[in-house]
This record gives structure tokens, C-alpha cells and sequence, in this order.
């Protein structure tokens, strides 16, 4: 399943430009508020170098990507929680997302509409509020019924009744779910209620053409804000990068050379989300198909062969590894083996990044 990611931000931030740019879809723009009114929805590969790398060592009829899928959703404003603007909207397309990614302005124009000053730090706030307060309501409409079903002795209604009360406190003292440690129990229990701000977060600083380093004090209020609260930041010129998407593999080069640029945005975007969901890439290699998978951080070898089947983890025998530095050195598989880098593992192997596998089951 594509991993999920929700654009989120107050209008005319940029939002759908960085939609454009990280998904090559023609999203709707516009120098106006609310210029995403339905959600624009594109499921993108995500940028994997090793895969291309891996095709020179072993001839295959195709190379599958993982995924990812990403939701431009129209801007929030104030009183989202309650309705306001296309506030109920938002919110139902945020909920069932993997990770938030918050567009922030941190680039002057007198172009782009906006009433009042740029300010970077009162957005995220007043994002942020919004959130908490929709939290507030979706954990107090759940509290109820969690504290019916507790009086009756019920372990896990009791669970969620504890958890629930927690999580009003976190919320009520002005901090986000995210930031404060959960036991797993707790984790459990609340996950059906998909809480905003229990959800990993990305600040994505919108910045100008001469700041792609992110080092102006608009950026630099978003990294601030983003290490006092457990979110992850890149910097991103939306307008640039929807120009590079125009550009052919050569001139893109050249053009990002020119910039100093090493890598385009979602190259960043997509390896920052995986870092804050505590995600890793592993590959199979054959002749049919070159395939990236996704798995957690710490996956054994019987739950990543589960990811390809369920079967494949109930059956799971063994697996034979290897890595892409082991493939580039040999040549080949077939000089791997032979040169005795082909390792064998069990079902206590926790899975690396970048590993290269086989497995063999009994199903």
C-alpha cells in the first residue's frame, strides 16, 4: 500500500505549487484563496537511485517503485475545526493520511495575494490550533461512549477510557499528541480515532529563488518551531521545482548543477517523511522485475517477506541476502554467491536498509 502524505496550509501558500512540483500533476493554481476546492490526489514513484544501479548488474523487464501518495487539500483558515471555510472538507482528507506535510510561506510577494504580513510562526500556529481543536472534539464525542463502556468492567474499553482522558489533558495544555511518549497500549487503543496531531509532521518552508537554502528568518522560524516539536523541516522552492519538472533529464542537470542544487525536492520530501515514520527500503532483484518494498525500521525477516505475501511470513523459512555495494564489487548475483557474500538468515534477521533479498517458504 502507497504510503500517504496530506498537504496542508493556509491558502495561497504555495500548496498546490508544491503539489505541481512533486507530482507532475496539473493541479489547480491560483493567486486567490481557496483555489483547491476538491482535493487534488496523484500516487507518485518514490526517487530510488539503487533501483537504476541494480538493472546494470541484473537484466529485468521492469522496475517497480515504491510508492507514494500524496493529498492537496484545500487551505485552512480559522474556525477549520468548526466548519469554517473548507474546514470539514480538510479535515475528513487529512485523517486516514500517513504523515502531514505543512506548506509554509517564507517568501515575500506582492503577486501572490495575502492581507496580512508574511508570518511564518503565526501560521503554524494557527494550523496547529486547528488540529488540537478538532482533536479536542473528535476525543470528547469518543470519550463519552469509552466512558460508558469502562463502568462495565471492559479491559480495553477501560484502556481507551485512560488513554482518551490523557490525550484531552496533552491537548488542553497546549501540546501536540506527536510530542509526548505513548505506551503502545495507548498508541493502539487511539489509532481508530486517526487524531491530526498524534500524525508525524513535516514542515515544508515555501522559500524564494534566492533562498534555496532555507537560511532566511522566515525559514529559519520553521526550523525553529520544528525542533521544539518533533517535526521534521526541508526547504523547498516550489516555483523552481514545478520549472525543473518541465525540463528535460539534461537540462534538469545542468539547471540544478547551476544552482548548486544536488537533488530535486522530493528526493528530500519523501526521504524526510520515511525518516518520521521510521521507514526503510529493501529490494528484490530478478529477471521478471526489480522491486522496492517498504517496511519499518527494526522488521525481521519473516515480517518484511510478509509485506510481498502474508503467506510468505507465515511460512517463512529463510532468507538470502545481500547488498547493492556486494553486487557493484562482484559483478552479478552468481559472483556474489560465489564469493561467498551471499548471506543466509533466519527469522531473528532485522532487516537493513538497502538490502537486496530472496526468501524461501513453505507456502
Amino acid at each position: 500500500m502507497a504510503l500517504s502524505c496530506g498537504i496542508v496550509g493556509l491558502p495561497n501558500v504555495g500548496k498546490s505549487t508544491i503539489f505541481s512540483a512533486l507530482t507532475a500533476a496539473d493541479a489547480a493554481r491560483g493567486n486567490f484563496p481557496f483555489c483547491t476546492i476538491d482535493p487534488n490526489v496523484a500516487v507518485v514513484d518514490v526517487p530510488d537511485a539503487a533501483l537504476e544501479e541494480m538493472r546494470h548488474f541484473q537484466p529485468t523487464e521492469r522496475l517497480v517503485y515504491a510508492a507514494c501518495r500524496i493529498v492537496d487539500i484545500a487551505g485552512l483558515i480559522a474556525g477549520a475545526s468548526k466548519g469554517e471555510g473548507m474546514g470539514n472538507q480538510f479535515l475528513a482528507n487529512i485523517r486516514e493520511c500517513d504523515a502531514i506535510m505543512q506548506v509554509v510561506r517564507c517568501f515575500e510577494s506582492s503577486v501572490v495575494v495575502r492581507e496580512d504580513p508574511v508570518n511564518p510562526a503565526g501560521d503554524m500556529e494557527l494550523i496547529e490550533t486547528e488540529l488540537m481543536l478538532a482533536d479536542l472534539q473528535t476525543l470528547e464525542k469518543a470519550g463519552d461512549r469509552a466512558a460508558r463502556a469502562a463502568k462495565s468492567g471492559d479491559k480495553e474499553a477501560i484502556l481507551l477510557d485512560g488513554a482518551i482522558k490523557r490525550a484531552i489533558e496533552v491537548l488542553n495544555s497546549g501540546r501536540m499528541l506527536r510530542a509526548v511518549e505513548w505506551k503502545g497500549a495507548e498508541l493502539e487503543a487511539l489509532n481508530p480515532l486517526c487524531l491530526l496531531t498524534a500524525k508525524p509532521m513535516l514542515y515544508v518552508a515555501n522559500v524564494a529563488e534566492d533562498d534555496l537554502e532555507g537560511s532566511s528568518a522566515h525559514a529559519r522560524a520553521v526550523a525553529a518551531r520544528a525542533a521544539t516539536s518533533g517535526a521534521g523541516v526541508v526547504a523547498i522552492c516550489g516555483d523552481m521545482e514545478c520549472e525543473l519538472r518541465t525540463l528535460g533529464v539534461e537540462e534538469r542537470a545542468a539547471f540544478m548543477s547551476a544552482l548548486g542544487m544536488k537533488e530535486p525536492g522530493l528526493d528530500r520530501l519523501v526521504r524526510e517523511v520515511y525518516r518520521l515514520l521510521g521507514l526503510q527500503t529493501y529490494y528484490t532483484c530478478g529477471p521478471k522485475e526489480i522491486r522496492a518494498w517498504t517496511i519499518r525500521r527494526g522488521a525481521t525477516a519473516p515480517e518484511a517477506a510478509g509485506v510481498i505475501h502474508t503467506d510468505f511470513e507465515k511460512g517463512f523459512i529463510r532468507a538470502q541476502i545481500f547488498s547493492l555495494n556486494d553486487l557493484k564489487e562482484c559483478g552479478s548475483e552468481a559472483a556474489v554467491k560465489a564469493a561467498g557474500r551471499l548471506r543466509t538468515e533466519g527469522r531473528d534477521y532485522v532487516m537493513q536498509e538497502g538490502d537486496i533479498c530472496h526468501f524461501l517458504t513453505n507456502r
